[in-house]
């Protein structure tokens, strides 16, 4: 085997951390599907309603966080997308629904309370949106419909619009949210 050029004795940048103090740590301990479901209800009419029209698709994004101890939390990306197109007797039909319910398992230490949220509800889900999206594609693919490629979402932009919109509604501000249980955030 060959020898490892760094050896492991670094030092981090910035110096060494002060004696009994350890710096922010989070990492990816886990990734998996929870929940998986693709409808195609008008199948085979809905695939040839598409074969000329392009269908009109709302999607659906909402990101939860549970405290699993005191180091582990459990992000859940939920997507969900309902394709709709022209029938051919007049009026819409669902083309297909897929849903998807994607978790991930994070190990946080040292994390400031001020960075547990936005860290758990976004920059978790911007991690996990990749996998995701491919997920999604996959399934409309295998469904008999062109893959379904989401656009990137900007969770930072959301997640400040909505803790905006719960400041103006006279909800409860963040600090009055324990940070054991943040509270969903919905993208819709």
């Amino acid at each position: 085997m060959a020898d490892n050029e760094f050896g492991n004795d670094q030092t981090p940048v910035g110096g060494p951390a002060p004696a009994g103090a350890e710096g922010p740590q989070a990492g990816v301990i886990a990734q998996y599907v929870k929940d998986l479901s693709f409808e195609n209800p008008n199948a085979p009419a809905s695939l040839q309603a598409l074969a000329g029209a392009k269908p009109a698709i709302d999607v659906n994004v909402n990101v939860g966080v549970r405290k699993m101890n005191d180091e582990v939390y459990e992000v859940e990306l939920k997507i969900s997308a309902k394709a709709t197109a022209p029938a051919q007797e007049g009026g819409e039909q669902v083309a297909f629904v897929v849903e998807l319910a994607y978790g991930s398992l994070y190990g946080i230490r040292n994390v400031p309370e001020d960075a547990l949220k936005p860290f758990l509800l976004v920059q978790a889900p911007m991690m996990m949106f990749p996998f995701a999206r491919r997920i999604i594609a996959d399934a409309s693919r295998d469904g008999g419909f062109p893959p379904l490629l989401l656009e990137p979402i900007n969770f930072e932009a959301l997640y400040r619009a909505q803790a905006q919109e719960a400041q103006q509604a006279g909800a409860a501000n963040a600090d009055s949210v324990s940070s054991e249980d943040p509270a969903p955030i919905n993208l819709n």
